[in-house]
């Protein structure tokens, strides 16, 4: 794979992905669902954190702030590695696999980047309303945006019977997450380095000795 497929790959992705949460953005407040199927709901939320919503400063004693902007930064620093990765294993023309999975991986982590990055300074904020792009009063400054996630997979959603112990009557879903375009890249493509790690690490072979 050459670096112009990799390049139409990575702008798809950051389309398609920037689209939806700018859409989602300024057409849903914080919170509101609206369901497609009843396994399939679009559910906004926001992630000031790493995955799954985890923040710097639930694991280290540091402000929000502080952590938000540790965050970032070391986002900023792992994208510049990904993308010096994806032009290395290019120019040395790897396998097609590893380079569909790094330009894929490097798509969703640009896609998260940007929200983190810009979304403070161009969005007002969602909380019971729909927020504005371009506002005049943003909800926060560069580098303190906050991640658009919005696909939602309730796949069950049942209630454990009440003879079940600890958790009998409780409420119980999965698939719990919600996520966007970029995290499905991300998935996607490290999903693709396990299923398909031969293909994208193939063995060189050691020369016969005569």
């Amino acid at each position: 794979m050459n670096l112009k497929k990799s390049l139409i790959i990575i702008v798809l992705v950051l389309l398609i992905d920037q689209i939806s949460k700018v859409y989602v953005k300024t057409h849903f407040f914080l919170g509101e669902p609206f369901e497609v199927f009843s396994w399939f709901k679009i559910l906004f939320i926001e992630n000031e954190g790493a995955a799954w919503g985890t923040k710097l400063s639930d694991l280290l004693p540091i402000s929000e702030s502080v952590g938000k902007l540790v965050l970032t930064i070391f986002r900023l620093f792992a994208i510049f590695g990904i993308g010096y990765w994806l032009w290395d294993i290019i120019k040395k023309q790897s396998p097609k696999t590893l380079i569909l999975a790094v330009s894929l991986i490097f798509a969703g982590a640009m896609g998260n980047i940007i929200d983190s990055v810009f979304y403070g300074m161009i969005f007002d904020h969602s909380n019971s309303q729909v927020a504005t792009l371009f506002s005049d009063e943003p909800y926060g400054k560069l580098f303190y945006g906050k991640v658009v996630d919005m696909l939602y997979f309730p796949l069950i959603d049942a209630t454990w019977p009440e003879w079940v112990p600890s958790v009998g009557g409780s409420r119980f879903r999965f698939f719990e997450p919600v996520f966007n375009i970029a995290d499905t890249a991300i998935s996607t493509g490290v999903g693709i380095l396990i299923v398909f790690n031969k293909k994208a690490f193939p063995k060189q072979d050691k020369p016969t000795e005569d």
